[in-house]
């Protein structure tokens, strides 16, 4: 069975929306944000590895359109020769 890295991805980001709100919430509620910090801290956890697999996705995708633009600038030109 193979694991679905985008199932992944979509928990951990809503978990850390829903973390984040509740962090809000209760800061409001209680007015104290030193209480309520590890709740932020979890949000942050969860957001974190997200920002790195973006990261790492947007520098695979540029190195692959630098090795095909590489690749297109190496390969011979044609020459047009007109047969008569």
């Amino acid at each position: 069975m193979k694991f679905d890295k985008s199932l992944l991805r979509t928990v951990l980001f809503s978990f850390g929306v829903v973390a984040f709100v509740i962090g809000v919430y209760q800061t409001i509620l209680e007015k104290d944000l030193q209480k309520n910090y590890w709740i932020f801290m979890i949000s942050l956890s969860c957001w974190l590895p997200l920002n790195y697999w973006r990261q790492k996705e947007a520098r695979r995708l540029k190195e692959i359109e630098v090795a095909k633009q590489v690749a297109e600038l190496n390969k011979p030109a044609r020459k047009n020769k007109k047969r008569r």
